[in-house]
């Protein structure tokens, strides 16, 4: 049988990040730059690629996925989300190139020929943000995702966001939860939603605090985002405690998410994260999902490359939905080659130390340990909520027996000082 797998190999490699990116997701998301790309030869000699970043993605690919996958009818597997991204994506890519055909048509009908596309930025100071709102700009892109944290002076960041863009050029801010509660969080976010570019909030408060989200989604005047999978979506429509969805997963979480947002007509947006490789099928999705109509946010501006021999084109925020077979991009093999490496045996997790210092006092340290570490520290209390004047920083190793005491400390809780002890 043509579509019959042939053949599965994975390549782990490291992709370096950008300057400006690179120096800010070191802070709490080095592992970002590790993924596998993975390889699907069919019988018929259709080639195809998909990816999984390891230590993010919501799933992996297994030595038993592969062996299951091997001498199986590839078109059978498709919907598979147990597979983990990268080996579901190159099948999609596989089939497409085997069949003739584009990965939306196998994903359903089409329903744009373009779909909107955004950049995003994880947390930085003001001039970062600058730098790559422009850079977004001049490659044709209207939207920018940014990260609001106490941590930062969120209003600083935002009026240099208006002092240096268009006010049609859209920006979407994610708190991750971090405005803990609608009290405190409706002014802060009215003063957000004041900026003329600030189009969008996305997790605001904690997703299982409903009533609190309710109550910002019928005050403010942006609309508010919320991830599709907790709580459960009907409980978060029935309530209305959203204008629209944050959708991710393998592809049957995605047909089923993209299924009940058309019924319920509200929008959504695809977070499908990694280089090209992702970004691509993405895209596809976005052609193929009705109400995809909010810009898909996949981070592969991030890096140095973006795994492609061509990258994805975007003019006035959106990318023409390629009717090429398969992805309909191809995989740069060079850059695999020369970005191959070992793959690790747990997450990286180099030693960090964080600075966080308001004006009037505290400074606050907190280190490595889990993901988001800093968020677990705003989350549980320790700093001062959204105030003005906050400047963060990596604090360097100098070798110095103070560093190392700090961090130690700071590794089993936030370390709260008058001002800044390093």
């Amino acid at each position: 049988m043509r579509t019959t797998v042939e053949r599965v190999e994975r390549y782990p490699v490291e992709v370096p990040f950008r300057e400006v990116p690179g120096r800010n997701m070191a802070r709490e998301l080095p592992h970002w730059r590790w993924f596998e790309v993975v390889e699907v030869e069919l019988a018929d000699g259709s080639v195809g690629y998909g990816e999984t970043m390891l230590f993010y993605s919501w799933g992996e690919t297994t030595d038993a996925d592969v062996e299951r996958a091997r001498g199986a009818n590839a078109a059978g597997l498709l919907w598979d989300d147990s597979l983990g991204p990268g080996l579901q994506i190159a099948l999609f890519d596989a089939v497409g190139r085997s069949l003739g055909v584009p990965v939306h048509s196998l994903l359903g009908e089409k329903h744009h020929d373009r779909t909107p596309i955004s950049w995003w930025c994880i947390d930085m100071p003001a001039d970062d943000w600058v730098s790559e709102a422009r850079r977004a700009l001049d490659r044709g892109y209207t939207s920018l995702k940014v990260k609001g944290r106490p941590w930062f002076d969120l209003r600083a960041q935002l009026e240099a966001l208006d002092d240096s863009l268009p006010a049609w050029f859209h920006v979407d801010v994610d708190f991750n939860g971090t405005l803990l509660d609608a009290e405190r969080a409706l002014p802060v976010l009215e003063e957000v939603a004041s900026f003329p570019q600030v189009s969008h909030v996305e997790g605001p408060l904690p997703q299982d605090d409903v009533a609190g989200n309710r109550r910002l989604t019928g005050t403010l005047d942006v609309p508010v985002a919320l991830h599709y999978e907790e709580p459960d979506p009907m409980t978060l429509l029935e309530e209305g405690a959203c204008d629209g969805f944050v959708v991710g997963g393998g592809a049957s979480h995605l047909r089923e998410a993209a299924s009940v947002t058309a019924v319920a007509d509200h929008p959504f947006w695809l977070q499908l994260v990694g280089t090209g490789i992702t970004a691509a099928f993405s895209v596809h999705c976005g052609g193929a999902f009705a109400r995809a109509e909010w810009p898909a946010i996949n981070c592969h501006q991030l890096y140095e490359h973006d795994l492609l021999v061509e990258s994805i084109p975007v003019e006035d925020g959106t990318t023409p939905v390629p009717d090429a077979p398969g992805l309909g991009y191809e995989v740069d093999r060079d850059a695999i080659a020369r970005f191959r490496c070992e793959r690790p045996s747990e997450r990286p997790n180099p030693p960090r130390l964080v600075e966080a210092d308001w004006p009037d006092g505290p400074t606050v340290y907190v280190a490595e340990g889990d993901v988001n570490f800093v968020i677990r520290a705003a989350m549980a209390g320790s700093m001062p909520y959204f105030e003005r004047g906050v400047e963060t920083r990596l604090v360097p190793d100098d070798g110095s027996e103070a560093w190392r005491t700090l961090h130690d400390r700071a590794v089993q809780e936030p370390v709260v000082e008058d001002e800044p002890v390093i």
